[in-house]
């Protein structure tokens, strides 16, 4: 890719200057202007033929959480007025 890109610049810059053959007028400026525009065009393209390709975006892991520690409990079971009727059991997680 870089060779075909430095290869169109290299052939762009020869027919600028093969095109560019004309009696020069010391009234007008539009040739510099377009000297300019030409050599900030050429510039780019060849500066964007160097260029390094951005590196791969880094992505972090994180593992998930570990499972909740849980076991099962045998809590008491009150009535109406606050007695132990009982138990049932009932699981606990941390």
């Amino acid at each position: 890719m870089r060779k075909t890109i430095a290869i169109l610049a290299a052939v762009a810059t020869g027919a600028l200057v093969l095109a560019s053959i004309a009696p020069a007028r010391a009234d007008s400026a539009g040739a510099a202007v377009a000297a300019g525009i030409g050599g900030f065009a050429l510039g780019a393209i060849a500066g964007g033929a160097l260029a390094q390709p951005a590196p791969p975006p880094v992505v972090y892991y994180e593992p998930p959480p570990p499972p909740p520690h849980c076991w099962v409990e045998r809590r008491p079971v009150f009535d109406e007025y606050g007695e132990v009727i009982g138990s049932r059991p009932r699981r606990i997680c941390e």
